[in-house]
């Protein structure tokens, strides 16, 4: 959860400022801190160095250690000599700290963005044809070489007569000739020369991959302008638009269908629908049939609850043993450091075959490798700061015992971690993530570690398929690592980035690859956690955020084409399986949803969401409050740790039946 990033403390190694000469005499606590300079003014790019002294309530410096840290870093960053590094426009603020007492000073820091340097159309037509409309795009730069988003762009046109521009950018060609698009912004523009010639089109044709389908189902629409002689203009823009005639059971409806300009159309209502393709002053229709697709299940039948009254309950991982038996393991969060084991061969009566406890206050992941019956188990908040993690012999899990300990430069604790061919990936203090090898699991080493280097970068999760692991690293988005696949010449002593995807808005909390079984395509399931978000619930925190589907087929040019967003919470942990996903929803329960097929639009509207259950428990740590924190499916059933009633199992009923035109 997001309330778990770690906060980034700068601890400087002695107190900074001129301090030559003090006399050896009885300094008292600090009571204030007083920074050089008090305030400051940098543009983007630009750096600058604080000092700070302490004094006690005498107005003596004193030998103190001094903490910097920024409460922007992204924006602003200050590392543990008070050097100030500004890397976007605004006012932030830098506090010095003596370690130690609750003596402070606060420095606001002004940043300004640089003078604009330039204006570029991006790539878009040199001819077009009179009548058509192409939307241009034009990107703003700084002296700094950043992009500006903030600048807007006016656009104009040398002879309005030849050739017309709207404000966004749209432009209509009116009668054959030559024209200058002109873009400004900031006092700096450029222009692009645009030819105008006759357009030649004499028909429109279109066609549908299906004529029936059901909501959520994507269908692709494509069109075909020809001339008078039946050739194919290859060049000549065409734009996708649809009418909508849904049942007549919905009155006032919202959108009800999505098309894209490349002719992919999904719906989420069910209904006629018409999609129409423009060419200039020439149009083709073509209507497709759109049936219902699911109704949602509620997931009452065959449940069973393994308690947890006394602590919150983290992660849960579901195995077999070797003995043919079922397990669970689930770690707990804020409490004592302990992890509890589970026979769930019955689902519907769990029952704890042992418990282990470490010096910890959250052990908030937990991990197994099936293969060799080791359980790993992160650790936070140990009472020596000593954190990592623990390697457990879980061969039998009624009597389970510590084979190591490591936390060699993993004292800022591990949130979470990933076991992949007999190695540990651990998140290191919310940094980077380190790879120790646990195939001697008694004498566990580092052989590598990924970090970014962007400004204020953090990592909350990573999760390792064939050598490929995908780094949740907040605003930077997902990362992909070559940590022994081969396809960017990585390994596990030296992963190299593959490729990777960010969206402007959110933090990237987890991600979940996936081959999709029905069509081959990969995507990348990346949840978006906002936490906490909006208002409580009986005292109980509220989640926000979603998952973004990410097409990653072509995985060097990621497309994000999907989400599945629920109106009243966002997620935390989920798992996909057989064309399944399994979404622990926060306080909106576990959620089951049909990934099968081509994904596009909002899934949730589209009446793909399966089944849901809400763990309601009178007796739990937190009483008939639902919190699902992560999800795996097993056997038939689907196993969730919910973090305010412990662990539960419910039943997969049978996926209903879709209907069809």
């Amino acid at each position: 959860m997001k309330r778990f990033r770690p906060f980034r403390f700068l601890l400087g190694a002695a107190l900074l400022g001129p301090l030559q000469g003090l006399h050896a005499q009885a300094d008292g606590p600090p009571a204030r801190v007083q920074v050089d300079p008090s305030q400051i003014t940098l543009d983007v790019g630009g750096s600058a160095r604080l000092k700070a002294v302490a004094y006690d309530a005498s107005g003596r410096a004193v030998t103190t250690p001094i903490g910097w840290f920024s409460t922007s870093r992204r924006s602003v960053e200050v590392d543990s000599t008070g050097a100030v590094k500004a890397h976007a426009a605004g006012q932030f603020k830098i506090v010095a700290v003596a370690v130690g007492a609750s003596a402070r000073a606060e420095v606001t820091v002004t940043v300004r963005w640089p003078a604009i340097k330039g204006v570029s159309i991006l790539d878009g037509p040199h001819k077009m044809y009179v009548g058509t409309t192409v939307r241009h795009q034009a990107i703003v730069k700084d002296a700094a070489g950043l992009e500006r988003h903030d600048s807007p762009v006016k656009w104009s046109s040398d002879n309005e007569g030849v050739l017309s521009v709207d404000r966004f950018g749209d432009v209509t060609p009116l009668r054959a000739g030559v024209g200058q698009l002109l873009a400004s912004s900031g006092g700096m523009s450029t222009s692009r020369r645009i030819t105008i010639v006759a357009n030649p089109a004499r028909t429109v044709i279109l066609t549908a991959s299906m004529d029936s389908a059901r909501t959520g189902d994507v269908v692709h629409f494509t069109a075909v302008a020809k001339d008078a002689a039946g050739n194919t203009i290859a060049d000549m823009p065409i734009t996708f638009s649809v009418k909508a005639a849904v049942e007549d059971t919905v009155i006032a409806s919202e959108a009800s269908a999505l098309i894209e300009q490349d002719g992919r159309f999904v719906a989420q209502r069910a209904g006629d629908f018409t999609v129409i393709a423009t060419a200039g002053h020439l149009a083709a229709r073509k209507s497709v049939a759109i049936g219902h697709r699911y109704v949602s299940l509620r997931l009452e039948d065959a449940k069973g609850e393994g308690r947890v009254k006394d602590v919150h309950t983290s992660d849960i991982w579901v195995w077999s043993g070797k003995d043919g038996r079922d397990y669970a393991l689930t770690g707990t969060w804020g409490a004592g450091g302990a992890t509890y084991f589970w026979d769930v061969t019955d689902p519907a009566n769990p029952v704890m075959t042992d418990s282990l406890v470490v010096d910890a206050r959250t052990t908030n992941d937990v991990k197994v490798d099936e293969e060799r019956g080791i359980c790993i188990i992160t650790r936070e908040g140990a009472s020596n700061r000593k954190n990592g993690f623990i390697v457990v012999d879980c061969s039998d899990p009624r009597h389970v015992k510590i084979l190591s300990s490591y936390d060699d430069g993993l004292w800022g604790g591990v949130h979470n971690t990933f076991v992949w061919n007999k190695h540990v990936f651990a998140i290191n203090a919310g940094r980077r993530f380190d790879i120790i090898s646990i195939e001697d699991p008694s004498h566990p080493k580092r052989v590598g570690f990924f970090e970014l280097d962007t400004p204020g970068h953090g990592i909350h999760d990573v999760w390792v398929v064939n050598g490929i692991a995908y780094a949740s690293q907040w605003q930077d988005g997902v990362i992909l690592v070559d940590v022994g696949n081969g396809i960017a010449g990585g390994s596990l002593s030296h992963p190299v980035q593959i490729s990777s995807y960010k969206y402007p808005i959110g933090a990237t909390h987890s991600a979940f690859p996936y081959r999709n079984k029905t069509n081959g395509k990969f995507y990348v399931f990346v949840g978006d956690e906002q936490f906490p978000y909006g208002s409580k619930d009986r005292g109980v925190e509220e989640a926000g955020g979603y998952i973004h589907i990410v097409d990653f087929t072509d995985i060097k040019n990621p497309k994000e084409v999907g989400r599945y967003q629920i109106p009243e919470a966002g997620p935390h942990n989920f798992w996909i399986e057989n064309d399944t996903m399994y979404v622990a929803y926060y306080n909106a329960g576990l959620r089951v949803v049909d990934v099968s097929g081509e994904l596009m639009g909002n899934l949730y509207d589209q009446g793909r969401e399966l089944a849901r259950f809400k763990a309601f428990d009178p007796n739990g740590f937190v009483p008939n409050a639902p919190m699902a924190w992560g999800p795996q499916p097993h056997k038939g059933h689907i196993f969730f740790s919910d973090h305010n009633s412990g662990l539960w199992a419910v039943k997969l009923p049978e996926r209903p039946r879709p209907t069809v035109p």
